[in-house]
């Protein structure tokens, strides 16, 4: 599996219509994903998945004032939600004719929690079809969320969402782990323990610590003693300090937190980790307060090649996710 770094044929977002995800919140989730799409659009392709020719005008009608229609591509793939990342395939790269290949990995919305999800488990099989690409399937259960990869060699992970009974109950983490080396093409798993308060994916690792190097992470951390997150972030900050690669200890770099984020009085997991690396470009959730400055001067030194762009997501996490959630990278291969 590449970087998310390397480059990208396009990026894939299945566009937004279920208004139970974001309770009180859903006017506000149309025009960030436009921005987003906007941004992308700029320098990639985007592809974009929608329920029927209704749903695809409508989003038309929404871009077409800021995204030059050649760079979109609409698929009339339905789908119960809009998480591409974890109902999406997982495109990796392989040598031979046939360069890309999609996985295509069990999906039961994060351990069983949102039914119906028949649309999502299918999702990824039609994609693949649509553009062409090879698929492999396996029967287990994984997000594209919940795994991070540097491209050489190396997997992050967390302990409260891969060996959660409600994904595999029967695979041990040793056979987890051999799953993980032959989908992913990787010789080292780096576990950390539990994910954010509000994350009802069970600690997913993109809203913690992601790569921006092969041996140097990001991960976000919270001072704050009385925060209910602190604890879990400096349990996970202290086993990066300890875990290598290749022999060699890990950089890293340092993300606060945002304010708290709520939805009445429910904590929304608001995370800076939840950005996006596109072509040129790095998506970074904000949520309107000084914090949003500290992160973009942290993830701008990360990557002095592409302009961070900033997008609101303070609705967005109103479903319980952001950016990084929302998209799903198909990796460029020659001959495509």
């Amino acid at each position: 599996m590449p970087p998310e770094w390397a480059r990208h044929e396009a990026t894939w977002l299945s566009w937004p219509h279920n208004r139970d995800t974001w309770p009180g919140c859903f006017e506000g989730v149309e025009p960030a994903m436009a921005e987003a799409a906007a941004a992308l659009a700029e320098v990639e392709n985007v592809y974009i998945n929608v329920l029927d020719a209704e749903h695809e005008a409508h989003v038309r009608r929404l871009l077409s004032p800021r995204v030059p229609p050649e760079r979109v591509r609409y698929f009339r793939i339905p789908t119960n939600d809009a998480w591409v990342r974890d109902h999406g395939p997982i495109f990796v790269t392989r040598e031979g004719p046939d360069a890309l290949l999609a996985l295509d990995f069990d999906y039961n919305a994060w351990g069983g929690k949102y039914p119906p999800y028949d649309l999502d488990r299918a999702a990824a099989a039609r994609m693949a079809d649509e553009i062409g690409v090879p698929r492999f399937e396996y029967d287990i259960v994984l997000e594209g969320g919940s795994i991070d990869v540097n491209g050489a060699g190396a997997l992050l992970t967390t302990e409260q969402c891969l060996l959660n009974p409600n994904r595999n109950p029967e695979l041990s983490r040793a056979e987890i782990e051999g799953v993980l080396r032959d989908a992913f093409g990787v010789d080292e798993i780096l576990w950390l323990g539990e994910g954010i308060v509000g994350d009802d994916t069970d600690g997913h690792i993109d809203d913690l610590t992601r790569f921006v190097g092969e041996r140097t992470v990001v991960t976000v951390v919270e001072p704050n003693e009385r925060d209910p997150n602190h604890r879990a972030l400096a349990a996970n900050r202290e086993r990066l300090a300890a875990l290598t690669i290749g022999g060699f200890p890990l950089d890293v770099l340092e993300l606060p937190m945002p304010e708290p984020v709520y939805n009445g009085d429910e904590r929304l997991p608001a995370s800076y980790a939840n950005f996006y690396i596109a072509n040129e470009i790095v998506l970074l959730p904000v949520f309107a307060c000084p914090q949003d400055d500290v992160a973009k001067e942290v993830l701008a030194a990360c990557f002095p090649g592409r302009r961070i762009v900033p997008i609101d997501c303070r609705a967005l996490v109103g479903g319980l996710g952001a950016l990084h959630c929302l998209t799903q990278q198909v990796p460029a291969v020659a001959g495509r």
